[in-house]
């Protein structure tokens, strides 16, 4: 087999070694932030399936992803659930006692958490996580408290550039990515 593609700064990859939930924000890092509203009131969001397949990878790995989102809805529901993400928090604008409830019954702390935001109320869960990751188009001050920046914007990739990451850290990427081409 051909070696993998991806290379990630040696420093990223220490930081991210030892990550065994990852904290996701949803408008603006699952989603590209729009919000559509048909003519009913219903909201409709789009979400990338490359997103989609690097956290159920990130689950076969043995790493959690936790969702922690100021809104819900019923496409949002329905997107989680058949991602098999057990971990989420709906509705949520003081995102901080949330995350810590979610590591509490993983039995985990902080530096095994990373996290993934976009704009100010994602910033408290950010600050305290081992790893901060910021889509493209997050606002400045997500940016500029995160240690790595994706290339894609949010909805687009930028989630399964952390998946990514972390599988490549954890020394599991190369394995699942084999098992993939037989």
């Amino acid at each position: 087999m051909n070696s993998a593609a991806l290379n990630f700064p040696p420093e990223l990859l220490l930081r991210a070694q030892g990550i065994r939930v990852v904290f996701f924000d949803v408008d603006g890092v699952l989603t590209d932030g729009g919000l559509h509203y048909t003519e009913a009131g219903e909201t409709i969001k789009r979400f990338c399936t490359l997103d989609g397949h690097g956290l159920k990878l990130l689950q076969r790995a043995g790493i959690t992803p936790a969702v922690i989102t100021g809104r819900d809805s019923k496409p949002l529901r329905l997107r989680l659930a058949a991602l098999g993400i057990d971990h989420v928090h709906y509705g949520t604008e003081d995102k901080r006692p949330a995350a810590e409830e979610t590591l509490q019954a993983l039995g985990l702390d902080w530096g095994q958490a990373a996290g993934m935001g976009d704009d100010w109320p994602d910033l408290a869960v950010m600050r305290r996580c081992a790893l901060a990751c910021a889509p493209r188009n997050a606002h400045e001050e997500v940016k500029a408290i995160s240690h790595h920046l994706t290339k894609a914007r949010g909805g687009d990739g930028a989630v399964r550039e952390l998946c990514d990451l972390l599988l490549v850290a954890s020394g599991q990427y190369a394995g699942l990515l084999e098992e993939s081409t037989r």
